[in-house]
């Protein structure tokens, strides 16, 4: 004789093997997500990226890239020294803080003796304006490394008076991940010095 309870342990004994069911058709749905994601990511690590004469980033092979890393590595110098060297009274700090993600503690430590020095409260007190002529690097590329020497031609303006130099700095280059946008070439500037600074007007009237 049939019973209302039989039915209803049926249905509970069906809706469990089904409830059974999605959770390993669930389970082995994302386990294969997380293998093709794998799968991408380890495709990825077999690109890099190339950037154009205007410093724009661009997908490239692996096999490119060691060609290419000169000109990210110019396109990185240039991008820090116009933010660490080119500035005003207004725009001194974003300049600042977007430099500083292309270099390591030399770098910040350069940041920190020119603050002590009061080089930023003289550019606030007398509004003076460092404007960026001329970057030109050289470089010497090692295995896992670039040592580069720049030089930075400057003019600082002081109303009508402007007072041209020329900055030389050196350090070296290392690959690091790319973080868009702070940095985009996936290169970090470490031992980063200040070798010497020199008014260029001085230094050719002296040699006349």
């Amino acid at each position: 004789m049939k019973t209302p309870f039989k039915n209803i342990v049926h249905v509970l004994r069906w809706n469990r093997w089904v409830v059974l069911s999605v959770v390993i058709v669930s389970g082995l749905v994302s386990l294969l997500s997380v293998l093709v994601v794998a799968g991408i990511y380890r495709e990825s690590l077999d690109h890099a990226f190339m950037v154009s004469g205007e410093g724009e980033v661009f997908p490239l092979e692996r096999g490119d890239q060691r060609q290419n890393l000169e000109v990210e590595a110019l396109a990185h110098l240039e991008r820090f020294h116009n933010w660490f060297y080119g500035m005003d009274a207004g725009s001194y700090e974003k300049h600042m803080e977007r430099a500083l993600w292309l270099g390591d503690a030399s770098v910040a430590e350069v940041y920190r003796q020119r603050r002590a020095d009061g080089f930023y409260n003289r550019l606030l007190q007398y509004s003076l304006v460092q404007r960026v002529v001329a970057i030109d690097s050289k470089m010497v590329m090692g295995e896992d490394y670039l040592e580069f020497r720049t030089r930075t031609q400057l003019q600082i303006l002081r109303g009508s008076v402007t007072d041209t130099y020329e900055l030389v700095t050196s350090g070296h280059l290392i690959l690091v991940e790319r973080n868009f946008p702070h940095n985009p070439h996936g290169l970090l500037i470490i031992d980063f010095f200040e070798n010497s600074l020199r008014n260029i007007e001085i230094h050719e009237s002296t040699e006349k």
